[in-house]
C-alpha cells in the first residue's frame, strides 16, 4: 500500500516557525499514545510477532545491555576516551541494567523516531513514515531516540508514566549507539565528516557525563 503525502518534513518545518507546529507536535503525541496502548505479549518486529515468531533475546532490557556493551567496545577502539572510561562505562551501563525490573507486555514503537521520519501534510496532521522498523518493545525505548533527535521539542512529545530506571539505562544505551555508529562511518569515506564527526561528539560528551568526573575535558575526537 502506498500513499503520497505532500507536505514537508517535520524537521524542516520546525526549524523553519517551531511555534507553528504546537497542534502538529500535539497530534504526534497523541499518536504515539495510541500506539503504545496497543500491547503485545513478546517483543520484536511486528511482521515477526504477528506470524508468530519470537525474537532472540531474554528480554527488551537484555538486547538493550548487549548492544550497549558492544558499542562501547566498538567506541573504545576509536576514541581514546572512551577507552580510559571502559571500566567505569560498562560497570554503569550493567548497574543500570540490572535496576530495571522484569517487564511482561511491550508497547507498540515506531523504533526509530526523529522529526525526518514525519512528514506533515496539508493539514497539519503529522504521518509516520519508514515505518519498516514497527516493533513491540519498551516504550522508553520510543522515547530515548526523540529525546536525542528532537533537543527542546520533545517537550511536546513527554509522557509522565514511563519508568524512568528504564530511560535513564536506554539514554545511556542510545548514546554508545550514536558515538559508536557515526565512528565506524567516520573508518570509510562518508563525504559529510564534519556532521558525523559532530555527532559523536555531542554523544560522546553526554554518555561521559554519566560519569561526572570525566565530563570535563575538552578533547577533540581521536586524541
Amino acid at each position: 500500500m502506498v500513499e503520497d503525502i505532500p507536505g514537508d518534513a517535520l524537521d524542516v518545518r520546525l526549524r523553519q516557525d517551531p511555534r507553528r507546529m504546537e497542534t502538529t507536535m500535539a497530534r504526534l503525541a497523541e499518536a504515539l499514545a495510541a500506539m503504545r496502548r496497543h500491547q503485545g505479549p513478546r517483543f520484536g518486529k511486528v511482521a515477526l510477532i504477528d506470524e508468530g515468531g519470537t525474537s532472540e533475546g531474554d528480554s527488551c532490557e537484555q538486547v538493550v545491555l548487549d548492544r550497549a556493551l558492544d558499542d562501547l567496545t566498538a567506541a573504545a577502539s576509536r576514541d581514546t576516551r572512551i577507552a580510559h572510561a571502559h571500566d567505569r562505562l560498562e560497570t554503569e551501563v550493567r548497574t543500570l541494567a540490572a535496576a530495571v525490573r522484569p517487564r511482561a507486555r511491550y508497547g507498540l514503537i515506531h523504533g526509530e523516531l526523529g522529526p525526518d521520519h514525519v512528514l506533515v501534510d496539508r493539514g497539519g496532521q503529522p504521518v509516520l513514515i519508514d515505518i519498516e522498523g514497527l516493533m513491540f518493545f519498551d516504550v522508553e525505548w520510543e522515547h530515548a531516540f526523540p529525546r536525542l533527535r528532537f533537543g527542546e521539542h520533545y517537550r511536546w512529545l513527554a509522557c509522565g508514566d514511563l519508568d524512568e530506571r528504564r530511560l535513564t539505562f536506554y539514554t545511556l544505551a542510545m548514546h554508545l549507539s550514536v558515538v559508536a555508529g557515526p565512528l565506524r562511518l567516520l573508518d570509510g569515506d562518508f563525504p559529510d565528516r564534519a556532521l558525523m564527526r559532530g555527532i559523536a561528539e555531542h554523544n560522546l560528551r553526554a554518555a561521559l557525563a554519566f560519569l561526572p568526573t570525566l565530563a570535563g575535558p575538552a578533547w577533540e575526537l581521536g586524541e
